[in-house]
């Protein structure tokens, strides 16, 4: 996160300082950014207790969808763009190369999150399922 926000700040300042490359740095930050109303929807919903609900369960997965489709998705399609052109100088280009690294590591982080959450959903079905299957069966529970 640190590393996020120190490039995010360097490439703000870059632009400014050089006049130059601010569509690339605004395109980067805008990317960045998009998915933090859905963090701070999880972060409410934790603390008013509501996180481990269906609305929790479909933020999760809009955060996810649009983490990996806008800053992985869209990012690598800018990063082209940017380290095709000429325009950009060298230290802007490690810059958003540096940027979508990080987004990177992120993602790794949240697809470990979203698979673990998604297995600990999917035991907690299947152990209820087979807990109504055996009192449909013979109207008792298995006590083993």
């Amino acid at each position: 996160m640190l590393a996020h926000h120190t490039l995010s700040i360097l490439g703000i300042v870059v632009a400014l300082v050089l006049g130059e490359s601010g569509t690339e740095v605004n395109a980067v930050l805008f990317g960045s950014e998009i998915t933090n109303p859905l963090l701070q929807m999880r972060w409410f919903l934790r603390e008013t207790g509501h996180y481990h609900s269906f609305t929790g369960d479909v933020v999760d997965f809009l955060f996810v969808a649009l983490f990996t489709g806008v800053r992985i998705g869209v990012g690598a399609c800018l990063l082209f763009c940017e380290m095709v052109s000429p325009t950009p100088k060298w230290f802007v280009k490690v810059g958003g190369v540096a940027m979508y690294v990080v987004s990177w590591c992120f993602m790794f982080s949240i697809w470990r999150f979203a698979w673990r959450k998604s297995i600990k959903k999917y035991h907690t079905w299947r152990s209820r399922w087979s807990e109504e299957w055996q009192l449909r069966l013979n109207g008792h529970l298995k006590t083993h």
